[in-house]
C-alpha cells in the first residue's frame, strides 16, 4: 500500500485510490455524488462515498492532496465544517508532502481525517471487515 500512497500526485488521483481501496475491500463506491449546496450556492459533491454492500452502513470521503506548501491547507477548515452538512458521516483522507505539520496535526486532531497509508485499515475498522 505505501508503494501506491507514494504514487499520488493530485486530488484527482487520490480520489480514485481512496475509490479503489473501497473496491478492494468489497465496498460499493460511488465517485462525486451531489449533495446540496454550499451556503454561497455552491453545489457540494462528497469526492467519493462507500457503503458496506450488506449493512448499508455509509461513509463519505472527502480527498484533499496538497503536492506543495500552498494556501490550500486554507480551505482545511472549511472542509471539516462542509463535512458536518453531510446526510452521512464523512472523513478527510490527505496526503502531499505541502501539508505542513500543525496543518497534519490539527487533521489528525478532528477525529475525521486520516492519512492516505493508513485509510484501509481505517476502512476495515469502521466498516468491521
Amino acid at each position: 500500500m505505501a508503494g501506491k500512497a507514494a504514487a499520488v500526485q493530485s486530488g484527482a488521483a487520490l480520489r480514485d485510490q481512496v475509490a479503489e481501496i473501497g473496491n478492494d475491500l468489497g465496498l460499493d463506491v460511488d465517485i462525486e455524488v451531489p449533495v446540496g449546496r454550499r451556503i454561497w450556492g455552491a453545489k457540494r459533491r462528497i469526492d467519493v462515498v462507500l457503503r458496506h454492500p450488506e449493512t448499508r452502513k455509509s461513509l463519505g470521503v472527502e480527498c484533499k492532496y496538497q503536492g506543495v506548501t500552498g494556501s490550500a491547507e486554507e480551505k482545511i477548515a472549511g472542509t471539516i465544517e462542509d463535512i458536518r452538512a453531510w446526510p452521512i458521516r464523512g472523513i478527510v483522507v490527505f496526503s502531499g508532502e505541502g501539508f505542513s505539520s500543525n496543518m497534519q496535526a490539527y487533521l489528525l486532531s478532528t477525529g475525521v481525517a486520516v492519512e492516505l497509508p493508513d485509510t484501509k485499515k481505517w476502512l476495515e475498522l469502521y466498516f468491521g471487515l
